[in-house]
């Protein structure tokens, strides 16, 4: 297997509701000497190129819609006049960046992508976005989770859980049925595994994520139940 891994990590700010965010962003480089893909294009497309090299950019995978992970999608794509792909359900947050185009392939559940020796297969994980989705590579033993789960538990949006009950069910129905030695690699900060992470997630479904001191057992802060964690997403 020639196929390797490599971050880039670009700095930024991103304005959620009006309040400022200081974010650090990986960017993801999958392939080999030859032939790539990039996985969240953050901001400063000549830094990720420039890591790209002349290595042919087959394909930028988006696996979410918000500004920090398609700021520099185009840019990317357009050098090697590459496909831009991301899930139908993120168009509408795609369009807030982009407002005169559309990405290539709309991602469903179960897609596949090749590159150099190795396949990414697309695991949907909703919760911090309608459209979040997660890349895993059997092959390279990676996860890329995008915001679904980062190093320190489930990724936030602007500090708050827009879907938590759907991004546990993500999480606990998908990426931690991945071996335990699985790489989790993050659009934000280091890299964890399927491992470290695993035994956390009893403590998330019963709410510490969000609890207060005045928050009553198994009350999330936004008003749900712990309840309506699905630990199979095919269960209605």
């Amino acid at each position: 297997m020639t196929a390797r891994i490599e971050r880039v990590v670009t700095e930024g700010v991103v304005d959620i509701d009006g309040t400022e965010h200081k974010v650090e962003n990986n960017t993801w480089i999958v392939g080999d000497d030859d032939e790539v893909i990039v996985i969240d294009p953050a901001r400063d497309a000549d830094k990720i190129l420039e890591q790209v090299g002349e290595r042919e950019v087959l394909a930028v995978i988006c696996t979410h819609g918000l500004p920090d992970h398609v700021g520099a999608a185009i840019e990317v794509a357009s050098r090697d006049e590459s496909v831009i792909a991301l899930h139908p359900k993120d168009k509408q947050l795609w369009r807030d960046t982009w407002t005169e185009t559309w990405p290539d392939i709309e991602m469903e559940d179960d897609g596949v992508f090749g590159v150099a020796d190795v396949q990414l297969d697309v695991m949907e994980t909703p919760g911090i976005s309608p459209g979040g989705v997660s890349l895993y590579s059997e092959a390279l033993g990676a996860v890329f989770t995008g915001k679904t789960l980062q190093a320190d538990g489930p990724g936030k949006l602007g500090g708050e859980y827009p879907a938590l009950p759907d991004q546990l069910t993500a999480i606990g129905g998908r990426l931690f049925t991945l071996p335990g030695d699985t790489r989790v690699l993050a659009a934000h900060g280091d890299e964890v595994t399927i491992g470290d992470l695993e035994p956390h997630f009893d403590d998330w479904v019963s709410g510490s994520l969000t609890r207060t001191a005045t928050e009553e057992e198994g009350q999330l802060a936004d008003g749900t139940r712990v309840a309506g964690i699905r630990l199979d997403p095919g269960d209605d």
